[in-house]
């Protein structure tokens, strides 16, 4: 039970409520507070790859149905396949309210395009990573479909073990790289990038010999690595993962499928990357959240949790599932908080009609506990919080923020610990 809740907060974006870093220039010290984890659409990843040289297949985007018919007759290819944009996974297997199934469509006819792609734009498109209601598709990509004789997997990514980039691959490519972890792990291979260096010719030509390339094939192999390896550096990406990077039977190696995770505090410098950020998918409370440097993921129980640090966040989501509770939500005030963001916090868990109780769980390391007190004490009054409110705060300047609790006169149920506040918010439901 509990382990499910922490598991709901990871796979909705754990990575955004990360800690903050510090920058020192001269005699100032300024907070960075990272802001939503970027994700673009398969396109707009497959467009950064050609623009590194990457190899990719052939494609055109289209916001109509007449935009896709005309791009499938523009490409000229033996077969086409059709893919709407969302930023969710499942695609192929996802069911549109207009009735059409599958997201993704392979065809030899153009005219099928046109027909499929007007079942597909402007329609909700649901898979198992989409909300209930699915998500509206406002493009499509129209693709050449090509061939596959072997698939192969092959990443970069920052790895704190080697203090640095890391190229991992395996000639099992098209599958869970972890299930092939744990089923074969001999046939997963790394290589530890010099970040001085930069992915030496041997490097490559090793990694595309494990990953099973021969003859003139490794060597495009290798040339594919080493362009990959100058996308990652060149975007600040914190990881490149092509799965799968193919053999065609015509002798070509091409990237068929990527993902790109960026460096969001690279943003200063990546604003043509970020620019693409669609917003549009984004839950407006996320959004709201992130204009106040709050970190909010919404879950589907009736508890509202405050607290600051990712870790306190999932330990506070457990405990509250432990005690036969349900977290309405993940929100992470991070470190350098101040009490408009205390008040803020307050006004969107309060504006969720699901929100019975609120859990407050504050450490005061970098935070200072009179801060969270006051804006406790401000949110309660001008808000006219209806719901119960449990307080469990320790840490810097602890005794002053519960002197301010204490004669602010409000109804809070103070709490000694996690356990106990979690048993006081479950109870406060219940009565």
């Amino acid at each position: 039970m509990a382990a499910s809740m922490a598991s709901q907060a990871v796979a909705k974006g754990l990575r955004i409520a990360t800690s903050k870093h510090i920058l020192l220039d001269k005699a100032k010290c300024t907070w960075l507070s990272p802001r939503r984890w970027l994700n673009l659409q398969e396109y707009q990843s497959k467009k950064l790859m050609q623009e590194s040289g990457v190899a990719v297949q052939r494609f055109y985007v289209a916001d109509t149905a007449s935009e896709a018919l005309e791009a499938a007759k523009r490409l000229n290819a033996k077969e086409i396949v059709l893919k709407a944009q969302i930023l969710a996974g499942g695609r192929g297997k996802g069911v549109f309210d207009s009735g059409l199934k599958g997201g993704v469509h392979l065809t030899k006819d153009p005219a099928v395009v046109g027909e499929l792609a007007s079942k597909m734009l402007g329609f909700n498109l649901t898979t198992k990573q989409t909300p209930k209601e699915g998500v509206k598709v406002k493009t499509v990509m129209v693709a050449e479909a090509l061939d596959i004789t072997r698939e192969t997997y092959f990443a970069i990514l920052m790895d704190r073990s080697c203090n640095g980039p890391v190229m991992v691959g395996s000639p099992q490519g098209g599958m869970d790289i972890e299930e092939v972890a744990a089923s074969t792990p001999e046939l997963i291979f790394k290589e530890a990038i010099d970040i001085f260096e930069g992915v030496r010719d041997d490097q490559a030509l090793r990694m595309a010999a494990n990953l099973g390339f021969k003859g003139a094939l490794q060597r495009q192999a290798a040339d594919q690595i080493k362009r990959l390896y100058d996308l990652f550096l060149k975007v600040d990406a914190t990881q490149v993962e092509v799965n799968p990077l193919g053999e065609t039977p015509e002798g070509q190696v091409v990237c068929f499928d990527a993902k790109i995770n960026f460096d969001d505090n690279a943003e200063f410098r990546q604003k043509n990357v970020f620019a693409m950020d669609d917003m549009t998918e984004a839950d407006p409370t996320e959004m709201a959240a992130a204009k106040w440097d709050l970190k909010y993921i919404g879950l589907d129980g009736n508890i509202a949790c405050f607290v600051n640090g990712a870790g306190l966040a999932m330990a506070t989501c457990d405990i509250i599932d432990l005690h036969g509770g349900k977290p309405a939500n993940f929100l992470d005030l991070g470190g350098g908080v101040k009490e408009k963001q205390v008040y803020e916090a307050f006004k969107l868990l309060t504006a969720d009609p699901k929100v019975e109780a609120i859990l407050v769980n504050i450490f005061g390391g970098i935070v200072n506990c009179a801060i969270i007190a006051n804006g406790i004490t401000k949110a309660c009054r001008e808000l006219e919080l209806k719901v119960p409110l449990v307080v469990r705060l320790e840490g810097t300047n602890v005794h002053e923020a519960k002197r301010i609790l204490t004669e602010s006169g409000l109804p809070i149920l103070a709490a000694d610990d996690l356990d106990d506040a979690a048993k006081k918010a479950v109870a406060a439901i219940k009565k």
